[in-house]
């Protein structure tokens, strides 16, 4: 089986819809998609996702099923480094995250009192739950770390939805912090994310990504991936910085 995780295209948050640089970059991820042999699309119910696989879908003549677990993953903490304010609990300074090395630990990070004084635990079990339920409507069911083969298969499904639960996604397939692809990964706008399931034993199913964050469907169209998703690569480049 393979997941495809599509990230939407650049983001106007202000309208919840796609910039002008965004439709461009939709429609050239619905001229990748298109190719493929797809059994099911499912998306997220916010608008700038969407659009972006209206693209898609309308290539393809197809409809898709909308998930509300799929939303951006906006469970809010104190950050450190914020006053007077909830932040979402994925975006962290370093420095701030790496007082606490159990933030990185798979069955810890979400007992940090930080994370506690949140609603992050039940946030991030409701996607899990959500994911794992649509994984058993394909044939692999979950079983502690790994997924039982109820009903090998094939199947390619297509999910468009937006970074933060994408990485919410990954930590539960791979048994990972989120935190460490919070912070360590960036998917660009549009970027196509690949899943595998590998049956190395007869009945148990693991999943590895063998493609993350793709943009080739912009690079051999001539366009260079939003900046959207990036900080500033050195303090007063004039790019994105806090």
């Amino acid at each position: 089986m393979r997941i495809i995780i599509v990230r939407h295209g650049d983001p106007n948050y202000e309208l919840d819809t796609l910039t002008k640089t965004g439709w461009r970059e939709a429609e050239l991820a619905a001229e990748y998609l298109s190719k493929l042999q797809v059994k099911a699309f499912y998306v997220s119910p916010l608008g700038r996702a969407q659009d972006t696989a209206g693209c898609t879908l309308k290539k393809m003549n197809r409809t898709a099923e909308t998930l509300d677990w799929l939303r951006e993953f906006e469970a809010h903490i104190d950050r450190p480094d914020v006053k007077n304010e909830k932040s979402i609990c994925w975006d962290w300074l370093p420095q701030d995250m790496e007082k606490d090395l159990d933030l990185y630990d798979r069955e810890r990070w979400d007992k940090a009192d930080i994370m506690q004084n949140g609603n992050v635990e039940e946030a991030y079990q409701w996607v899990c739950d959500g994911l794992d339920a649509l994984l058993k409507r394909h044939g692999y069911e979950r079983d502690n770390l790994y997924y039982r083969v109820n009903e090998a298969n094939h199947d390619t499904i297509v999910l468009f939805c937006h970074f933060g639960v994408e990485c919410v996604m990954l930590s539960h397939l791979l048994n990972v912090s989120p935190m460490v692809f919070w912070h360590g990964l960036c998917a660009a706008p549009s970027s196509i994310t690949s899943i595998y399931t590998e049956e190395r034993r007869k009945g148990i199913a693991s999943f590895r990504v063998n493609e993350f964050g793709s943009t080739a469907h912009l690079y051999v169209a001539g366009e260079k991936p939003s900046f959207a998703a990036r900080f500033c690569e050195c303090y007063g480049d004039g790019d994105r910085q806090d």
